[in-house]
């Protein structure tokens, strides 16, 4: 084996340990994930069921995003509201009914307003009724590990049984902000209009117009379920989510999202911890090929606690040869991150493509033509 250091200087950083100790604030439960690593920074009652309001829309948006991103369905296409559609309570735009608004439309509506007609307009073009739709959610639910969630329709509106959890929100929050960048074009918008400027938005997320770097997500309110949130948030190429249940007031809910967020970017940094250079080829034998291109198994960032180490240094453990078959995405080695002498990460390290092992009769041909050559 041969090994490859490199050193980066990365200023103050640590692995973090998991639920460090962070910001007390006010709700019944609370929690700070990092959305490229998943990690969970901070957490309070995380796994509690709870009523989440219209925090709920989040995975109505997850969805309608998928279908666009998948094709099924296009920002331009137009949307009918039915009579169920239009006459939905709570937040909405107050669709007509037979009203027609496009996708983007429907979706800017969702996001600033929380409009529940709109989430049940699309619903139904989606999946038929809401009902299907709501089986698409709880199925999409547990694909996520969403194991605290189900949910009974697609707005929050209340409704027996319809409960999730912190971690859960932070989950569904992280595949869509993750996977579905483009959620932003809504998600961030302030202010704005619909219906050609007869009808106004303004955000229901204040952190939007008063937080540095808020990128999102959505709130939610009812009587039973209180105040909650999912606020996004990005600084310094790190994305924070922040989630919180049951806090009394408006203004406690955004306060305490702001704690969170405030802990995080303050304590935390993204490393990437990739090599500056290509990673050597390793040579291959009794293969079609004789040699392959490694690659980093992983995005290369390290979510790490600030404040504790002055740089970090990276260790390739990498093979010079290795016999065929070998399989794309096999890991042929690993990276060891340290600081401090203390290992921090190890990262592995995978073949970057497939080397097939030589036939008998490729063998064959082989010792043939060199013979022939000799001669």
């Amino acid at each position: 084996m041969k090994k490859i250091l490199s050193f980066l200087c990365c200023a103050a950083l640590l692995l973090p340990t998991a639920y460090a100790a962070g910001p007390e604030v006010e709700a019944k439960a609370y929690l700070l994930m990092e959305k490229e690593t998943g990690e969970v920074l901070h957490a309070y009652n995380e796994h509690q069921a709870l009523e989440p309001a219209s925090v709920t829309k989040v995975m109505t948006i997850l969805l309608i995003m998928e279908a666009i991103d998948a094709g099924a369905l296009s920002y331009d296409d137009m949307i009918t509201a039915s009579t169920r559609a239009s006459s939905m309570g709570g937040s909405q735009i107050w669709l007509k009914e037979n009203e027609r608004l496009s996708v983007r439309d429907m979706l800017k509506a969702i996001c600033v307003v929380s409009a529940n007609d709109c989430c049940v307009a699309m619903a139904e073009h989606l999946a038929g009724t809401e009902e299907t739709f709501v089986e698409r959610m709880n199925a999409r639910a547990k694909e996520l590990g969403m194991a605290d969630t189900t949910f009974v329709n697609c707005t929050g509106l209340p409704a027996a049984g319809h409960a999730t959890s912190a971690y859960d929100i932070a989950l569904m929050s992280r595949e869509l902000i993750l996977r579905h960048p483009d959620i932003r074009q809504f998600t961030t918008i302030w202010m704005d209009t619909l219906r050609d400027g007869a009808s106004g938005l303004t955000n229901t997320n204040r952190l939007i117009r008063f937080y540095e770097g808020a990128t999102g997500l959505k709130t939610g309110s009812t009587s039973t379920a209180k105040f909650c949130l999912s606020a996004t948030a990005e600084r310094d190429g790190m994305e924070l989510i922040a989630v919180v249940l049951g806090s009394p007031t408006g203004d406690i809910r955004f306060e305490a999202a702001k704690s969170l967020l405030n802990y995080g970017f303050s304590s935390y940094a993204l490393v990437d911890v990739r090599p500056s250079g290509v990673l050597p080829p390793v040579a291959v034998t009794m293969g079609e090929r004789q040699s392959f291109q490694p690659v980093l198994g992983e995005r290369g960032k390290l979510l790490l606690e600030k404040g504790k180490a002055n740089s970090l240094e990276t260790a390739i453990d990498l093979p010079e040869v290795l016999p065929a078959p070998i399989a794309q995405g096999q890991q042929v080695g690993t990276l060891t991150v340290t600081a401090g002498g203390e290992t921090v990460a190890q990262v592995p390290v995978l073949a970057g493509e497939s080397v097939a092992r030589l036939t008998y009769g490729q063998i064959l041909t082989a010792c043939l033509q060199r013979a022939f050559l000799m001669v």
